[in-house]
Parts: structure tokens; sequence; C-alpha cells
């Protein structure tokens, strides 16, 4: 049997059809948001429909050339492909032309290309090849070092280009590393910084009593301490040394209350000064009694502790000011619907005035006005939800549903650690886009500018989904056809 009878038999054509629905699905909502009404046809190239076509009909080009392609090329030139990618990265820095703020496009006459969507497939190859060589496994901390360094190469380039949309993807790959292997711990540490962050910086503006300490480095440091409370109560169940803490902790607090009658008393200095002392007191334990893993829970407080003094430098120094503000209407310190709040506020209304059914392909009025802007971009769902209403929104969202469990279907299913690990990566990254992109649209993420897979304008990006998606599907269809 030829290689071609083969592959079709080989290919999981579901997950093509999906495919095919999302790029057509999207493609008809690139016209209706891009859609005036002197422009007659979908197919007029000199508008965004007409480009996003001829886009389409290249991504099938490549999608067609990658199911041609021996499956094991992939695994060989994995990291030649990495290499090629990462220098491209650094070219981009030096080269790029000012879009928007970022260097991150490369301009080859009328066509442009963003290098870091690609880098995402270029990681997740890489990532594979290692993990997938002979005797690795994801046990330690020390194990996640090379992966480490994989990941923030690409991560830090992008950051230079100042893309840092496209650079947070690649915190994806965590949710690929637990998968594997890693302990739950570092998936919680993560949620514990954005916990963190979010308090610390969301009420940095709420002053406590006459300007004697901010409200929210109080409540950071509270949650540390509840969350060494219910460690050593709960799950190392050692009760007296968690009520021993407890009652330290109100003691602390009365004697603070008591003194700042006659004393001018600084509670940000109180609450740090009583998780120091915390994690004095657990180290003491770890040393004198030897209870495991009290070591961990003091390196861990007094590390978050840390990372909460230095929120506000993150915030005021390391995030650019369009960042600043977007993450302020987000935690709503700042409502300016004006402004940074515009995109988000436009887009809700869209969406909401689509009501159940909306109001019709190519009859939205928010859409039509234009009052959004990125409408056929990033913000291509409040197309969705202002012309196809709740029902059609929640279709798509149900599809992309279906694509994901696709994917960790076909993961499951392989007996090569290679492509089960790529197909990880695939699912991962689709499922931060996904998220991401529509929590953004609807006012519950912050705007950080990375588009939704498959639907919005633009070749970069769709290419790269298609890239990402084919690669896996050749993969798959290896484990059928020997090769």
């Amino acid at each position: 049997m030829s290689r071609n009878i083969s592959m079709k038999y080989a290919l999981d054509w579901t997950t093509v059809g999906i495919y095919l629905f999302l790029v057509f699905f999207g493609w008809l909502n690139v016209y209706g948001a891009s859609y005036d009404f002197d422009q007659s046809s979908i197919f007029d190239f000199s508008q965004r429909a007409g480009k996003q076509f001829v886009w389409i009909l290249t991504a099938f080009g490549l999608a067609g050339v990658i199911l041609l392609f021996d499956s094991r090329l992939f695994n060989i030139f994995s990291y030649v492909f990495y290499v090629a990618i990462i220098l491209l990265l650094i070219v981009t820095i030096f080269v790029a032309s000012d879009v928007k703020g970022s260097r991150s496009w490369l301009e080859f006459g009328p066509i442009s290309f963003q290098p870091a969507e690609l880098a995402k497939t270029a990681t997740a190859l890489a990532l594979a090849k290692f993990m997938s060589s002979y005797n690795y496994k994801l046990k330690t901390w020390k194990d996640l070092i090379p992966l480490g360094i994989i990941v923030f190469i690409p991560f830090a380039l992008i950051i230079l280009q100042k893309e840092t949309g496209s650079a947070l993807v690649f915190l994806a790959f965590l949710l690929m590393f637990y998968r594997e292997g890693m302990n739950g711990i570092f998936l919680l540490l993560g949620l514990l910084a954005i916990v963190l962050f979010v308090v610390a910086i969301g009420f940095s503006q709420t002053i406590i009593q006459n300007d004697r300490g901010t409200l929210g480095m109080a409540l950071a440091m509270s949650i540390i301490l509840l969350i060494q409370f219910c460690y050593a109560f709960f799950f190392n169940r050692q009760r007296k040394e968690a009520l021993t803490l407890l009652l330290g902790v109100v003691g602390i607090a009365a004697a603070s209350y008591v003194l700042n009658i006659w004393f001018k008393i600084n509670y940000d200095y109180i609450a740090i000064g009583t998780v120091v002392a915390s994690c004095v007191y657990w180290i003491i334990i770890e040393m004198f009694n030897r209870h495991r893993k009290y070591w961990l829970l003091a390196l861990i407080s007094f590390g978050s502790l840390l990372f909460c003094y230095s929120a506000d430098y993150i915030f005021n120094d390391v995030l650019e000011p369009h960042q600043q503000v977007r993450i302020k209407v987000l935690l709503n310190m700042d409502d300016d619907l004006t402004g940074a709040g515009y995109n988000v506020n436009q887009s809700k209304i869209a969406i909401g005035s689509g009501g159940f059914l909306g109001k019709g392909y190519l009859n939205g009025t928010q859409t039509k006005l234009k009052y959004v802007p990125e409408q056929d971009t990033d913000f291509i769902f409040c197309t969705v939800g202002e012309e196809w209403g709740f029902v059609g929104s929640a279709a798509v969202l149900l599809v992309y549903l279906w694509l994901l469990l696709r994917i960790i279907q076909i993961a499951e299913r392989q007996r090569d650690p290679f492509t089960r690990i790529y197909a990880y990566c695939v699912a991962s990254i689709f499922f931060f886009h996904l998220t991401i992109n529509v929590g953004m649209v609807l006012g519950i993420m912050p705007v950080i500018g990375i588009p939704l897979p498959f639907l919005s304008y633009g070749g970069s990006s769709l290419w790269s989904f298609t890239i990402l998606l084919f690669i896996l599907l050749r993969l798959d269809a290896a484990r059928r056809i020997g090769s």
C-alpha cells in the first residue's frame, strides 16, 4: 500500500475537520469584523478578509507539506529547528521595526511575520526531544533546570522584543511538565505568586489608619501565615505547633494595636516582621524536632515575603506603562473607560448586545461602527458574541473544548514518548491562548494581546497554529504507517 493511501486512513480526520471548521468560521468572522457597507465581496484582496483567505490557502499548503514529511525528521531536527528560531529571535531584536511599542515583526516586502509565533513550536519540539531521551525522569527540581533553560531562552528574547503577551504563552509548558511528573507544588507556587501579586498591588492604594500601612501588604502577609497554619494543622498534623503560631500572631497583632495608642507604628513592618519570625520559628522546630518539610515551608514563606516586597518594583519599574494601566483596570484600581479600559468595555458591550441568539451575521452594530479596536484580531470573539449571540459563542467554545479533548486523546494513545510529550505541549498552548484571549475579551483577564487560535486575523498566528497542529497529526499518523 502506498504512503498516500496509508496516510488517508492513518490521519485523524476528526481533528482535521475541527481545524477546517474553526479556520473557515474565523474567516467569516474576520469578514464580519472588518466589513463595511461599501465592501461587497469576501474575496476583496484589498481588505482583511481577502488577505486572510490567501493566508488560509498558504496554511493549507503548509499542512499538506508537513504531512508529506517523514515523521522521524521532527525528532532528528528538533534541536536544529530550536537553535535556528533562537537565532532568528536574536536577529529580530536588532532589525525589526517598531510596531506599537514592540520590535517583534520582520518585514519581507508586503509581508510581515512574527518569529515569536514559531518559537512555540520549536520549543515544544525541543522539550519533547529532551524529555524523551533515554532514562530522563521528571522527579526532582534538578530535573527541571534544563527544561527551564529551554523555555527561558525564547521567553527572555521575546521579552526583549517587548512582546510580553507572546512571552507569557511559554508559561503554558508548566501544564505539560505537571502531566509528565512535575511535583504539583510548583503549580501551587505559581498560583500563590499570582494571588500575592494581585493582593499586594490591588490593595496597595488602600491605606490603614492614617498612613500607617497598606491593606495590600497586610492581606498578603496574612495569606502567607494562613498557609503556614493550614500546612502544619491539617497536612502535617502538628496541631500544637500550629496553635502556637496562631497564638503568637494574635499576640503580636494585639500588642501592635495597643502600642499604636502611644506610638506611630507602621503595620507593614509589623506584618513583615511577623512572617520573618514565623520562618525562624519553623526552622527552629526543624532543627530540634526533625519535623519533615518545615524548612521548605520556611523557605517558601520567606520567598513569598520577598516577592510581595518586590511586587511594587515589578509593577512600577519592570512592566510597561500601558501594561500597568491594563492591570489597574482589571483590578478596578483605575476605571478608565475612555483610555486603557476602552477596548474591554466596548467588547463587553458588543457581546452583551448580542443577547441569546445574536443580531445576525453582518448585522452587529458595534462591529460595523468600529467601536471595538482590534475586533478582527485579538478581540475577534466579541464579533462572535454580537453576531452569533450566547448560543453561537457557547458553540464555538464547545468546538475548542472538543479540539483540546481530541489532542489529549491523541496524546494518551501514543507509545512514543516524544509524540506524547509534544501533544501535551500543543494542548497546553491551545488551552492558554483560548483561556487568556476569551478571558480578556470578557474582562476577567488582563489584556496581553494574544490571538484566538484559527479565528483571529493574521498570517503569523494562522501559520504557527497550523504547523503546531499538523506536526502532531503527522506524528500521530506514524503510529499506524510506521514512519
